[in-house]
């Protein structure tokens, strides 16, 4: 018999405080799969109506799945969180779009009818494992010609993205950055990012004193209010001489986890939890992959099809700051100004961090919170540049909104 298709719905989202990667940052003694248990047991207890045997599927992102982010995390993230040995789980890879991906991956399921309820996140810890550690890429991609060199290089990607838009200087880039920081801190002093953190014990090992102790993490880390442009200009621009991408507006190395609630929206009204979004669309989209950067464009402009919305019809943008020119590309794209009160309100990666496959369930975590606030926006959208030439955007609606600018 046929089918009908379910609203999908954003119940809830949590994260762990993203880290500098590396042994001088706060999870160098942590594992990967120990960050994702603690936000699989966070979102449980922030929703105690949620019966965990009802869960149907954990999928779990993570761009360098061996050692502590390896053996099929969902699955076994699921069982060291306590979940039912009947809750199935499985592992997902897109890179920097991974924690999205896995939202969108059991969406589809919800939306078929074969899941109620799901749970989708990611982790990336960088420090354990760097990017591209124990991959070898096939000689044809470059021997072939198949692709630029510098595609698998996302550095050298951004540069490239700055030569196809020639109007997007450093200066601009730096610009964007301090906005990012300023946005970031004014977020925190404002209490908007602390409520959906998870606090993290973390082993100290001072070596100097011979000393180990322990801590708990609050707070990102990576964060550096107070930057200024006088800050950024002298940084090195390591991906090219005389280049325009720095350490300074670009995200950095990171460590972190994410995970959220995808259900039914007849499932969560029935359990009594929160609708927190409506999932509008979904899409995604391949470029070259040496101006990866330019991904959220073409991405977007299908999601917006699939909706048939166009890009006024957008409130709110929460939009991955992997390079400040990648923003500022899509932007441009689009005729929104760089400071356009709509986009990354409370700061975005260049600030917070971007621990690869789990920044996307951070995006849509800011993106609820700001639904709440501001119940007359209608459409909200999430999206972010993929390595080797992607691009992922997802497009929610507010289930609050009242074009009275009064929740309901």
């Amino acid at each position: 018999m046929p089918r009908t298709v379910r609203d999908v719905v954003f119940v809830d989202g949590v994260r762990t405080p993203f880290g500098k990667a590396g042994p001088k940052g706060i999870y160098n003694e942590t594992r990967a799969d120990d960050l994702v248990v603690k936000a699989i047991r966070e979102l449980l207890r922030r929703n105690p109506d949620l019966d965990p045997k009802k869960i149907d599927e954990v999928a779990i992102a993570a761009t360098t799945q061996i050692g502590d982010q390896g053996l099929t995390l969902g699955r076994t993230a699921g069982i060291l969180a306590g979940l039912p040995q009947s809750v199935p789980g499985y592992s997902i890879d897109r890179m920097c779009a991974g924690a999205l991906t896995a939202v969108t991956a059991v969406a589809g399921g919800v939306a078929f009818g074969a899941y109620d309820v799901a749970l989708a996140g990611g982790v990336e810890h960088m420090g354990r494992h760097p990017m591209g550690e124990g991959v070898d890429p096939n000689p044809r991609f470059v021997s072939e010609k198949l692709v630029d060199e510098s595609a698998l290089f996302m550095g050298m990607t951004a540069e490239n993205l700055h030569d196809r838009y020639p109007t997007i200087t450093k200066l601009r880039a730096d610009e964007y950055a301090v906005r990012s920081q300023e946005k970031a801190a004014k977020a925190y002093a404002d209490g908007k990012i602390q409520q959906d953190l998870v606090p993290i014990s973390v082993r100290n090992t001072n070596e100097a004193a011979g000393e180990t102790g322990w801590g708990l993490v609050t707070t990102d880390e990576p964060m550096r209010p107070g930057t200024t442009l006088e800050n950024l200009a002298g940084l090195k621009t390591p991906f090219r001489t005389h280049g325009r991408v720095t350490a300074g507006n670009a995200a950095g190395l990171n460590d972190g986890a994410t995970a959220a609630i995808i259900a039914s929206e007849d499932f969560a009204r029935e359990n009594n939890l929160p609708v927190k979004m409506r999932l509008v669309s979904y899409s995604f989209a391949g470029v070259e992959p040496e101006v990866m950067g330019y991904g959220p464009i073409p991405a977007t402009e299908k999601a917006l099809a699939q909706a048939g919305l166009s890009i006024e019809d957008i409130g709110l943008f929460e939009i991955n700051e992997a390079f400040a020119v990648q923003v500022l590309a899509f932007l441009e794209h689009y005729g929104i100004a760089d400071d356009d009160a709509r986009v990354n309100q409370y700061g975005g990666a260049i600030a917070f961090g971007h621990p690869l496959a789990s920044s996307g369930v951070r995006l849509m975590t800011q993106l609820a919170r700001q639904f709440e606030e501001q119940p007359h926006v209608r459409y909200g959208l999430t999206t972010m540049c993929v390595g080797f030439g992607m691009g992922a955007t997802v497009i929610w609606e507010n289930p609050n909104f009242n074009a009275e600018g009064d929740s309901k």
